[in-house]
């Protein structure tokens, strides 16, 4: 029986898959399929290569270290071991035709993969729970905006979500009490959106214009400086670290919340 390594300094999953895809071609073929990850020294590789000598073997490996491709190819050679380069090739071929070395780091592929599957989960989350949705997911969030209407909070949700946070947002709507969920966070989870009573009423003008609200007290400014102070008093009494919006792009809201919280601006995979 032929037994095949399927061996990297990632995973092995890459290798591995290559291996089985190859094999459907051979119907009922005797064939044990081992995988050998994380494969990082010298000495790993020659005791993988020593795994496969006495047997018979094929290697195959996705190893990026030119060094460690160099080790294989002296073990196999000197051992007798059948052993097949899946990476080499490619990286040296990338690299003529970009004019760029290779960076040789083990797992940048799983990490980018990683990334993209969060940046997804974390835009669908944000979808789910903007102005006060699913308040009973709050607890998944790791940053939760609040705000009276018109404060940035959706599009600031949104850009932290684009770049793999779970963010939610809540409306603080006058004569409606916060949800136990939101004042049940911890305190830096939470950031108030605040902004000039002035600049804030001339977006609910034209957004009271837009949906015909005309004589509504959603655009007046004696409302809004109401609505601000209560919202301003409240993020005080839950130690909840405010953000004055106004004037900033969502980027820059965006980076300040980060920094606030200590985090980078960009979730990193792993």
């Amino acid at each position: 029986m032929l037994t095949v390594f399927a061996v990297s300094d990632s995973t092995g999953e890459t290798a591995e898959r290559v291996a089985r895809s190859a094999l459907a071609q051979f119907t009922d073929a005797p064939v044990t399929v081992i995988r050998r990850g994380e494969i990082r020294s010298a000495e790993l590789v020659e005791a993988v290569v020593q795994e496969a000598a006495g047997r018979d073997s094929l290697i195959l490996h996705t190893l990026v270290s030119n060094e460690l491709r160099h080790v294989m190819l002296e073990e196999t050679r000197r051992r007798g071991v059948d052993a097949m380069d899946l990476m080499g090739p490619v990286l040296e071929r990338l690299g003529n035709q970009l004019g760029l070395t290779p960076q040789e780091k083990p797992g940048l592929f799983a990490q980018l993969v990683a990334a993209r599957s969060r940046q997804v989960e974390a835009v669908e989350y944000a979808f789910r729970h903007d102005d006060g949705a699913r308040v009973e997911e709050l607890d998944q969030a790791e940053i939760v905006l609040v705000g009276v209407s018109r404060t940035m909070k959706t599009p600031t949700t949104l850009y932290l979500a684009y770049r793999g946070w779970f963010a939610a947002n809540v409306a603080l709507v006058p004569g409606v009490p916060p949800p136990p969920a939101l004042l049940a966070l911890p305190p830096e989870r939470v950031f108030g959106l605040l902004m000039t009573p002035a600049r804030l009423a001339e977006l609910r003008r034209v957004r009271a214009q837009h949906l015909q609200l005309g004589g509504s007290p959603y655009a007046a400014l004696a409302d809004i400086r109401e609505e601000l102070l209560r919202a301003q008093i409240l993020c005080i009494d839950r130690g909840w670290r405010r953000i004055d919006v106004t004037g900033k792009s969502v980027e820059e809201v965006a980076l300040e919340i980060l920094g606030l919280r200590g985090l980078g601006d960009e979730r990193a995979a792993g």
